[in-house]
């Protein structure tokens, strides 16, 4: 994990980021829609692989929908920059499902902005993009 500043704040704020993010990739596999509801901020959006952008309501209808289930998940490799109440944390993603009927295993980079507000994290915007096989470890 790299992080930016190691001051006692700072490193509080990274942790509690870091379970704002485990938590997220455990509604993900749980289907837990009411936590992605919670963790996700009004504004939220999502970058998709293709460039579409997502609003919250968007993503959480794709769920409801059954349209995307994941079998496993798991992120690692953070590296967080903390500016006051935003996070942006980089990481690598590994995930297997589907989405669409289509199944899915894959490695990505991600890039997550996390921002404190009323009391908790709440992630605003999510992008990934695709790792080539080569470079996955």
């Amino acid at each position: 994990m790299n992080t930016m500043p190691n001051d006692p704040d700072t490193s509080t704020k990274i942790e509690q980021v870091i379970q704002a993010e485990r938590l997220w990739l455990e509604a993900h596999l749980q289907l837990d829609l009411a936590a992605l509801e919670r963790l996700m901020a009004d504004e939220y959006t999502l970058i998709s692989d293709r460039g579409e952008l997502l609003n919250k309501s968007q993503v959480l209808a794709a769920f409801r929908a059954g349209k995307k289930h994941w079998d496993e998940a798991e992120s690692d490799d953070y590296r967080i920059q903390i500016d006051g109440d935003v996070a942006i944390v980089r990481g690598r993603w590994r995930a297997r499902g589907e989405n669409s009927g289509v199944a899915f295993d894959f490695t990505s980079r991600y890039r997550s902005v996390w921002i404190y507000r009323d009391g908790r994290w709440q992630i605003t915007s999510d992008r990934s993009d695709d790792q080539p096989p080569e470079i996955q470890e």
